[in-house]
């Protein structure tokens, strides 16, 4: 057996027990999950996202058991790693090579963290449209990162079966991020509104599906006259799902901009994907106090868009990962800090700015 399929293969295990510990310990009961409890579980998956980073920077060499110069040049080629090794001296190169692999899965890992934000903000959207009760929230997003996870892996190694294939892809790749950046950017607030009734996915489901009028506690299914129909909450979780490959279309070619390396790019992508619920009920309350966390996210899928563009060029100049990361970090402090230092302005109905001056 090939050390991918192991590598892969132990974390899929890793990844099932964290799932199975989440299902026993938060998933007993239907509750609001706590300020404090997202916070410990968000603590806990960037510590385990850290941990493989380094794991990486340790061991990385294992993932595609290289064993020899000749093997790692062959690797170093067809991952096309912006990366210089020492001629003749394996131990170095290794070092080198692994420090750059532990690089691009922290760098792929930020952008996927970042890009769940703008996921989050359409999630809650959904939650309100559909009037979700908030103590359903945590078996929604439990059962739609499980599905998210097996739509990430097919995308993310039939994306890289078509890099390998057909190389010019990278150019369509990276014009795709340049217009989503500016559609995101000149995009106005309105726009991310949910029709319950409209949304293609709801007609999708009323199409086939037999839809059950309430919610019947956190069942996804609900038996009547001899039928079974699907809940509210199973529509929801199909509409977070469709969310969620609408969202991969851009995440996952923005990672390639990174690293061509599949097993990087999984990983990275799994490990934001984890973190994503935590994230959003720590988030799910300020959320809307980040209201230029959006222009940030533009600017970062035009950047990288733009990388993808022009990255044999960026090649020549010497170019890194590391400057990569420097930027992608820059962009979101700066979008962060400029919302906290410039709040978004409350519009006031005139008969409620009426009711103030009296």
């Amino acid at each position: 057996m090939s050390n991918e399929l192991l590598f892969i293969g132990g974390f899929l295990i890793f990844i099932v027990l964290i799932l199975a510990l989440d299902l026993g310990l938060f998933s007993k009961k239907d509750h609001v999950v706590s300020l404090k409890q997202a916070g410990i579980m968000s603590f806990v998956m960037v510590l385990l996202a850290l941990g493989f980073y380094f794991l990486l920077v340790l061991e990385g060499q294992e993932l595609h058991g290289i064993k020899s110069m000749t093997h790692l040049e062959q690797v170093v080629k067809a991952h096309q790693h912006q990366i210089n090794l020492v001629p003749r001296n394996f131990e170095a190169s290794i070092k080198i090579y692994n420090q750059n692999l532990g690089i691009e899965f922290l760098t792929g890992y930020v952008i996927e963290y970042a890009l769940s934000v703008d996921n989050i903000f359409v999630i809650v959207l959904i939650f309100s449209a559909f009037s979700v009760p908030e103590k359903y929230y945590h078996r929604v997003l439990f059962w739609g990162i499980l599905g998210a996870i097996i739509m990430r892996f097919i995308f993310i190694f039939a994306g890289a079966a078509l890099i390998n294939q057909f190389s010019w892809i990278l150019y369509v790749f990276g014009a795709f991020l340049i217009f989503t950046g500016l559609k995101m950017f000149f995009s106005k607030d309105g726009d991310d509104k949910i029709d319950t009734e409209k949304h293609p996915v709801v007609k999708f489901a009323s199409r086939f599906f037999a839809i059950h009028p309430k919610y019947e506690g956190h069942n996804f299914f609900h038996r009547a006259n001899g039928k079974r129909l699907i809940t509210p909450l199973f529509l929801v979780l199909l509409i977070v799902e469709f969310t969620d490959l609408i969202f991969a279309v851009d995440s996952i070619p923005a990672i390639f901009a990174v690293t061509k390396d599949a097993y990087i790019v999984f990983f990275s992508n799994i490990f934001a994907i984890m973190g994503l619920r935590s994230m959003f009920f720590l988030l799910v309350n300020i959320i809307h106090k980040f209201h230029y966390l959006k222009t940030g996210l533009a600017f970062l899928l035009t950047f990288i868009g733009i990388k993808m563009l022009a990255h044999h060029y960026l090649k020549l100049w010497g170019f890194t990962t590391e400057h990569s990361l420097l930027i992608i970090l820059f962009i979101l402090t700066a979008s962060i800090v400029a919302s906290l230092v410039f709040p978004k302005k409350i519009k006031r109905k005139p008969e409620e700015v009426e009711s103030l001056r009296q």
